[in-house]
């Protein structure tokens, strides 16, 4: 495979997806990067945006869900790998729900969270091939599976 499409799902309130795109770019691996939109309000109020607006709460959510899951759906089903991250402060169910949709695609999975989020997720964790804990275990988990090759830091931390 000449270049590997890697989806990065889920929290949006971190700096996560720069640090493994910085990681991958240091590496020079062949990877292309997608994401859903991450500025909150227009992910929010896209669907009032353009197609006009509801009086209900709910209507507006379900107009701007829908358009998310446009480009959510197609960028799933072209990656070859699914990045699901879930931060500390908020409730990610939209991650969840990628998580699952990447699962039943056969998508391989690699999600990350902190320590603490491990029972809550342990069946996002089961259908996942890999369960980091920081961007840069995932960019040494790609550049394993895109290359063959373990980072110094990463043998070191195998020997250990």
């Amino acid at each position: 495979m000449d270049e590997w499409a890697v989806y990065l799902s889920g929290e949006i309130h971190t700096d996560w997806r720069e640090k493994i795109e910085t990681g991958i770019r240091a590496a020079g691996l062949p990877v292309t990067l997608s994401a859903p939109v991450t500025d909150h309000g227009a992910s929010d109020d896209c669907g009032v945006e353009i197609l006009g607006g509801e009086d209900k709460a709910f209507w507006k959510d379900h107009k701007g869900a829908k358009l998310n899951a446009i480009r959510t759906r197609t960028l799933i089903e072209q990656a070859d790998v699914v990045v699901v991250r879930f931060g500390e402060k908020y409730r990610q169910w939209n991650a969840a729900f990628d998580a699952g949709y990447a699962a039943a695609l056969a998508k391989p999975l690699i999600v990350m969270h902190p320590p603490e989020h491990t029972h809550a997720l342990k069946e996002v964790d089961g259908a996942a091939l890999a369960v980091a804990e920081t961007p840069e275990q995932v960019v040494a988990i790609l550049r394993y599976v895109v290359r063959g090759e373990l980072s110094d830091g990463a043998r070191r931390a195998a020997e250990d």
